[in-house]
């Protein structure tokens, strides 16, 4: 089955180009464009695509209230988001992730960043271009921020591992070959770790691995 994205972006020149590169790709299918925000949610909740890969800054809806509407605390059931932008440093792109956005990719980063990127989404990884999510939560991680949640219980050795991978941008793939451990076995890790420290997602685990300062 190919994985089904939709793209908003309210210049049409980038968002073609977008959906062009995806489409070209045997296992992507590009279901839906939307020029704003609001068009975003509305064929977002219509077609229920794997992946939604949205522009931070868009009129009538920006990308941070689509994110939230789609993939926030309060959604039942939420979606896969990527935020595109043109800025590595911007500080919408850091409250898109504290809504629920997986990850964020750079306008200029390349077709086979972008394909990555929206394949490690419908996988449920995230962090893509580690380098500059790792720069940019760094940057967030204390702006603002209230005292950082505490542990339902202790984190063990093997879980604070398994955080410092995920904080460093690896997929589950990855931290398996790095840790010498089994896929299922990072997943378990992964799925205590959420639940002792009440994340959604990993990208909710490496923010809270900047914002204790263990990175």
């Amino acid at each position: 089955m190919s994985i089904e994205i939709l793209v908003a972006d309210d210049q049409e020149l980038v968002r073609t180009g977008l959906a062009m590169i995806l489409d070209a790709q045997p296992d992507i299918e590009v279901v839906g464009q939307a020029v704003n925000g609001r068009e975003a949610i509305e064929l977002a909740q219509e077609l229920r695509p794997d992946v939604c890969l949205l522009d931070i800054r868009m009129p009538e809806l920006d990308g941070l209230e689509t994110t939230r509407r789609l993939a926030g605390p309060d959604v039942v059931d939420p979606m896969a988001i990527v935020i595109i932008t043109t800025f590595d440093l911007d500080e919408y792109v850091h409250s898109a992730l504290k809504a629920g956005a997986r990850g964020f990719l750079l306008k200029d980063a390349g077709p086979e960043l972008l394909v990555q990127a929206v394949r490690a989404a419908a996988n449920g990884d995230a962090l893509i271009a580690p380098s500059i999510t790792a720069r940019l939560l760094k940057t967030f991680a204390h702006a603002g921020q209230a005292t950082p949640v505490q542990p339902n219980w202790p984190l063990t050795e093997r879980e604070e591992e398994i955080l410092l991978t995920v904080a460093k941008g690896l997929t589950n793939a990855e931290i398996a070959d790095e840790l010498h451990i089994s896929l299922s076995t990072v997943k378990t890790h992964l799925s205590s770790l959420m639940t002792k420290l009440d994340a959604r997602n990993r990208v909710e685990l490496a923010m809270w691995a900047y914002e204790t300062d263990r990175v």
